[in-house]
Formats: structure tokens, sequence, C-alpha cells
């Protein structure tokens, strides 16, 4: 397979694990309006925080550069892949598309003739409605299934490569990904580009009611004071469940689920369901009873550890933690954090300590959705539903 120049627009979780992968064998630039990240790619220095990202960056000899100089990269570029945000909007109930939008008019513009690969999660209907809006068949979706801290592991090990183009260009782009790849025999899919997108929805959809499943599992559990690990071993010991995303926690959270829930559920607006809904709803109720359990201890002041999601991710956008803080402070509790990824003294009017012991002793409950060994001196102090230790 020959060697494609490759633009990959945004530099986060997504894009820049993609520019690291595609990189070892094709020319990539990764373009960006922050100045800062482009500065740390081009120095070999991963503005997040993904251990293979920084391995390969001291290890590899990579075909790599980044710039906020996007009309040029993209003029010369024979595949344009978009990987920049899209957030969700709760009052257009919809993602916010904007910024992928905003990448694939430069493309059509200055370079209409490259194949352009969106990788933003996207509503289902998207690409078919912007392939229409810029008079361009050249505009597919393929979905990522990335884990935030392990993402050129994920695209190293993908679990399936799916690319909503049933072409030979389709087939193309499958091949470069599976060629950067590690593993022998990955699924490869290629469908339409709707049912792509569907693919993504419905698949952290899943991943989230699982969750919420096993959370509620868990507040049964503590509400009728049973042992919940035994019955979530028990349950998961059946092969048709498996044990999988069934350690409890304070609610799913992070970047994608959140998001993804309510964008799925948005498409849903006029077919009948009631399980999307659910799983939305529960990650809600579920929210509520990590806090009035926390409050049931009276305590004048809660430490909450980390805001992060889980080991290994510096990220703690939609974090579920986040959710219970502002539940334990409407309630009038005097919160403070321990987050020593951020430099700031507060944090959303919450104080940050950055001395774990100080943090520990000012603390009357030491709130964490996942334990760490720093925390087995705490004690007593220590609520947790994290029964398995694990992300």
């Amino acid at each position: 397979m020959s060697s494609q120049r490759i633009v990959v627009a945004g530099i986060g979780y997504v894009g820049l694990s993609l520019a690291v992968l595609l990189s070892q064998k094709n020319e990539v630039i990764a373009i960006d309006l922050d100045e800062s990240k482009v500065d740390k790619v081009n120095n070999r220095v991963s503005p997040i925080d993904d251990h293979g990202i920084s391995t390969f960056f001291a290890d590899k000899d990579l075909n790599l550069t980044a710039t906020t100089d996007s009309i040029p990269a993209i003029a010369a570029a024979d595949i344009v892949i978009v990987a920049t945000p899209t957030n969700y909007d709760p009052e257009a109930d919809t993602f916010d598309t904007s910024s992928v939008e905003s990448v694939i008019g430069l493309v059509v513009e200055h370079s209409p003739n490259a194949l352009i690969v969106v990788k933003s999660t996207v509503p289902v209907g998207f690409t078919e409605r912007v392939r229409a809006a810029f008079n361009s068949d050249n505009i597919v979706f393929s979905p990522e299934f990335l884990r935030e801290g392990s993402a050129l592991y994920d695209n190293l090990h993908p679990s399936r490569i799916i690319v909503g183009d049933t072409t030979a260009r389709g087939q193309e782009f499958a091949d470069l990904l599976v060629a950067a790849s590690l593993d022998e025999n990955t699924p490869v899919m290629l469908t339409e580009s709707t049912e792509a997108e569907a693919i993504k929805l419905f698949a952290n959809t899943y991943l989230a009611l699982r969750v919420a499943y096993f959370n509620e599992l868990d507040t049964f559990s503590a509400v009728r004071g049973l042992d919940a690990r035994a019955v979530i071993v028990g349950v998961s010991l059946d092969p048709r469940i498996g044990d999988g995303y069934n350690n409890p926690s304070f609610g799913y959270g992070g970047y994608c689920l959140p998001k993804d829930t309510k964008q799925l559920l948005a498409n849903y607006r006029d077919v009948p369901q009631s399980t999307i809904r659910a799983a939305v709803e529960a990650n809600e109720h579920r929210k509520d009873f990590i806090a009035s359990d926390i409050l049931a201890r009276k305590p004048k002041t809660v430490g909450v550890y980390r805001l992060i999601m889980k080991a290994g991710s510096d990220n703690f956008r939609e974090s579920s933690i986040i959710g219970i803080i502002e539940r334990l402070r409407a309630e009038g509790a005097d919160v403070i954090v321990f987050e020593p990824n951020l430099d700031d003294e507060t944090f959303a009017g919450v104080e940050l300590v950055t001395d774990f012991d100080d943090f520990v002793s000012r603390s009357d409950v030491v709130v964490a959705n996942r334990t760490t060994p720093e925390l087995s001196g705490v004690g007593g102090k220590l609520y947790t539903r994290d029964l398995f230790g694990t992300s």
C-alpha cells in the first residue's frame, strides 16, 4: 500500500492517537487551534495522558508534524480525518457539530478530491446531511472505539474497524488502519455511513446501560444490606453476562457515554422506546443515591478524591463525581477536592487542596469513585462503591 498524505484535525484523544498510529507509515500533519498542543506534538511531548503515545514519541521515528495553519496542510492532503469535539448541546438537544462542519467546509474548498473521514461522534444522519449541504460525496463516517488513557493502545489492538463506505475507498481506509495496527484478523466491517453512526451510538449506549444496571444492583444491595460483591460475582458467572463493566461506580461519565446516550435518545424522538431513556435517567438516580448515602454519615466536610473518571486518564469532562459534588453542595455540605492535575486554587467554586495528608485530615469523609493504593491509609473515612478495584 502506497504512503498517503493525511491530515488529522483535532489533537485530542482520538485525533492524536490516530495521527501517531498512521504516521508510522504515512506522512501525517495534525492541525489544531491550540498552539500549546501543536508545540508539544512537534517537540514529541504528549499533550494528553496516554502512556502509549508518550512511548511512541520517545522511541519511534514518526513522520508527524503539527500546525495551526490548516489551509496549506489540507490543500495537499489525500485524506482528512476530522476528530474535533462534538459536545452535546442540551438546548438544541443534539451534538454541536459546528467544528466538524467547519473543517469539512475547508476541505471541500481547498482539496475537493480528498477523502473526508469523520471520526468525531455525530448524530445518526449527519453524514447524509453534510454530503447534501456541501455537495460532496467524499464524506464518510468511521467510528472510533477508544478508551481515554489508552487510545493509542486501542488503535494498535482494535476490537473492530468500521468504515461507513462500502466502496473500494472505504476498504482502502480500513486497510490503512489495519496496516498500522499490531493484531492479525481484526474484524473489518464496511457499512453505509448512517449505519456506522448508529453503531457508534448504540455501542456506547449499551455500555452505559450495563454500567447503570450494575449500579442499580449495587444501590439495591446497599439499601437492603446485601453483599453487593457476592451478588455481582454470582450474576456475572453466567457466560451470557460475563464480568466486564460490572464494577459499581458513582455513575457512567467521561466524554463519550453521557453525551452519546443523550444524542441517541434525541434520535429516538419519533420512535417508540423506553430502554434508552431509562439508561439516561438511571444515571441521575444513581448520583442522587450516592450523594444521599454520603450525607447519611453527617459529615461536616466532604473530601473528594480526584475529579478524573479513572486511573490513567487526565480527563474529568462529565465525570460522575462532579454531579455528586453539585448535589452535596446543594444540600449545604462543605466540599474540598484533592486533584493534583489542576494548578488552580478552586474548581467550580470548590477549594482544591494540593497536600494529600492535609486533605485527609480536613475531611470527615473521603469520597473516591475508584480506589488507589494512596487511599490505603484513609481507613474508616473512605467512602467508595468500588468493589473490584478496576476502572
